[in-house]
């Protein structure tokens, strides 16, 4: 992986980005448009720790959801230097002139008999908004739908809500497909400083806590948010669910993943070394593999 400095990129001026997690930006490079995501500054988020890894749980996420083969926004690791140097987080923008994103609240809000609003998680609505939905073929969209989860349960994301995947659609004709999944930033633990890295790899029962209690999903069922764990474990799992596990776990099994993470250039050996052991835990805790 190749060292990148997006300082000189010139600035797209009919782009802004909305969501949490740092400030982001549009700019040029190699003639396409992509997002720069920053990391968010301590004073923004004052009783939390630093969301700094975000934009490296950005690139990993990403990433490792196309290697599995679902596609996925492309992004990039590099740095951008105004006033002081950041590691940012480039991600392709993969809407066009004419191409909206509607993100998965707003189909939610369109279904009358939805029993919650657009933000609602609840999994039972959720999967009864994708069966009313009449902008893609609801088998297509509970086919991802799942597969998403799993993948969002390898990489403990802790922040797939409703506004945060959906589809992409045509105004001109009318067609509408799904979109690359994006926004990973909320995956292999964010607020993870180097002391936290530290005791995950030195203590097994920090790093099982980590695994097995927390991060959560943010679907729910009663009203709890889903424990990945168990829900994977569980004797009546959905249809879905069962077809996406069947699907993905071959693929998730051949992931190498110290080849690639050991080949990012802007992690330091201590993060390479617990994303390696922290994702090779999940996937044999998670999927027994």
């Amino acid at each position: 992986m190749k060292e990148i400095d997006f300082s000189s990129c010139a600035r797209v001026s009919n782009r802004a980005y909305n969501g949490a997690n740092g400030k982001k930006i549009a700019v040029t490079y190699n003639d396409d448009v992509w997002m720069l995501k920053f990391p968010a500054d301590v004073h923004d988020r004052p009783n939390d720790q630093s969301y700094s890894n975000c934009c490296i749980s950005e690139h990993l996420g990403s990433t490792i959801f196309s290697m599995v083969g679902i596609p996925a926004q492309e992004t990039l690791l590099g740095t951008y230097t105004n006033g002081r140097t950041k590691l940012v987080c480039a991600c392709k923008d993969f809407t066009s002139a004419g191409v909206r994103l509607f993100d998965f609240c707003s189909i939610k809000n369109s279904v009358l008999d939805s029993r919650s609003g657009g933000t609602g998680t609840e999994l039972s609505d959720v999967l009864f908004t994708i069966e009313q939905q009449a902008f893609i073929d609801p088998v297509v969209v509970m086919c991802r739908f799942w597969q998403m989860f799993v993948v969002d349960a390898l990489l403990g994301n802790f922040d797939r809500h409703n506004g945060n995947w959906g589809f992409l659609v045509n105004e001109m004709t009318g067609e509408a497909k799904l979109a690359p999944v994006f926004d990973c930033a909320s995956c292999l633990l964010p607020q993870a400083d180097d002391s936290i890295m530290r005791l995950c790899l030195s203590d097994e029962r920090e790093m099982n806590a980590r695994i097995f209690s927390f991060p959560t999903s943010m679907l729910k069922v009663d009203g709890k948010k889903i424990n990945y764990f168990n829900y994977l474990h569980s004797s009546d799992k959905p249809t879905g669910l069962i077809e996406a596990l069947d699907l993905l776990l071959d693929r998730i099994g051949t992931l190498d993943f110290a080849e690639f993470i050991g080949g990012i250039v802007y992690l330091s050996e201590l993060q390479k070394k617990f994303y390696i052991s922290y994702l090779n835990a999940r996937r044999r805790h998670l999927f027994g593999i």
